[in-house]
This record gives structure tokens, C-alpha cells and sequence, in this order.
């Protein structure tokens, strides 16, 4: 794992001998190099050059390439850095000012894998605002660790089930109707493709249909 890295690195400093040093290709290579401490304003070139499509200006003919072959990042790790730095520039600016994050210790800037856990957590329905709250604090504010923060989000999820087993149960009902119906949905497209079955099952099999979207709205 650390050979590979210092092979990446090795690879990030000889691009950077080939370009010009007052250019955003080549602040995003040094910010790579620079991950574990600069990851926002990486995340920041990132999120511009995936939505001005500069990559192409560069050779490359998807994002994803030119995330892989220059910077040594996989697709899954730059959208990440991308939809993380979005969400703080959106709901946590102070976090991508660079006064703060120049001023402010490597260790008191939140990790990319902490803002994510808290991005996708602010998406999540069972969570309240008092419960996002209190993720956001340890976040933020405590630094507490990605995983430890996983395993606080999936505590709440579960006491929030267990005193509210009738919500808890609809929900499920719910998430198993919109699959059963999903599925009749599909069968009932490729009855009508291939005919196999006569009309009278394909009207009998859009009326099942019918109830239960009753059911599920």
C-alpha cells in the first residue's frame, strides 16, 4: 500500500515538472500530493474542472481518465471529493474559506471520509434535525473519527425503530411494495414485447398493478 503511494506521488511530482506552476492543473496535482491536508481545495479544482469539462482541454476524453492517469485517483474518490467539497461550500462555508482552512491545523479541518459520512446523514429521512445536529457537532466541531460517526447514525437509526415500531413497520411495508411493484411492472413490459401471454392477463395483470400503487400511495 505504501509503495503505492510513494509510486503515485513519485508520478504526481514528475507531471508537475512538465507544467506551468501558476495554472489550476497544476495546483490540482500539488493539492494531490498534498491529500490528507489540503483534500478541500482539491475537492474545490476538482468540482471545477468536472463542471467546466477542462479535462478535455487537457487530452482527456472523460473525467474519470483524467482523474486516474494525472492525480492517481479513482473515479469513486474524486466524486466523492467533489460531492463533499460541494456540500460544504453549500451548507458549511466557513469550512472552504481559505482564511479558515489556511489558519487552521491539519487535524482541525474535518477528513473527506467525516464529511461525507455527514453529507450522505443529511439526506437521511429517519434522522431528525436534533439528530443531525448533534452529527454535525461531532463532525465539525469534536473531529470524531468516519466510522465511529457510521456506527453513532446506525445506533440512532435503530432506537428510533425500536420506539416507533409501527413507523418502523410501514416503512417496511412500503420499501416491499415499491419492489413487488417494480417487478410487476416489468413483467407486464415484456408481456406486451413478446406477447407470450394473452390480453385478458395483461389487462387482469395492469389491474394488480393499479391496487397496489393504491397501496403504496
Amino acid at each position: 500500500m505504501a509503495v503505492t503511494k510513494t509510486k503515485t506521488i513519485e508520478s504526481i511530482e514528475k507531471r508537475m515538472d512538465n507544467i506551468e506552476p501558476d495554472t489550476l492543473r497544476y495546483r490540482i496535482l500539488q493539492n494531490a500530493r498534498n491529500f490528507k491536508t489540503s483534500w478541500i481545495d482539491l475537492g474545490q479544482a476538482l468540482y471545477s474542472v468536472w463542471k467546466d469539462k477542462l479535462y478535455k482541454e487537457w487530452g482527456y476524453g472523460k473525467f474519470e481518465i483524467y482523474a486516474a492517469k494525472e492525480i492517481g485517483i479513482r473515479k469513486a474518490t474524486a466524486l466523492k471529493l467533489i460531492k463533499s467539497y460541494y456540500f460544504l461550500e453549500r451548507e458549511e462555508p466557513r469550512y472552504v474559506d481559505k482564511e479558515y482552512t489556511g489558519e487552521s491545523q491539519p487535524a482541525s479541518v474535518p477528513t473527506l471520509e467525516s464529511v461525507d459520512v455527514l453529507r450522505l446523514a443529511s439526506r437521511k429521512k429517519e434522522l431528525d434535525r436534533e439528530d443531525y445536529s448533534r452529527i454535525r457537532k461531532d463532525v465539525l466541531e469534536l473531529g470524531k473519527d468516519a466510522r465511529e460517526t457510521k456506527r453513532d447514525i446506525t445506533t440512532l437509526i435503530k432506537q428510533r425503530e425500536e420506539l416507533e415500531p409501527e413507523e418502523a413497520w410501514r416503512k417496511k411495508r412500503i420499501t416491499v411494495l415499491k419492489r413487488f411493484l417494480s417487478t410487476l411492472r416489468s413483467i407486464k413490459t415484456e408481456l406486451k414485447t413478446t406477447k407470450l401471454l394473452s390480453a385478458q392477463i395483461t389487462k387482469d395483470l395492469e389491474s394488480l398493478i393499479s391496487k397496489v400503487e393504491s397501496e403504496v400511495t
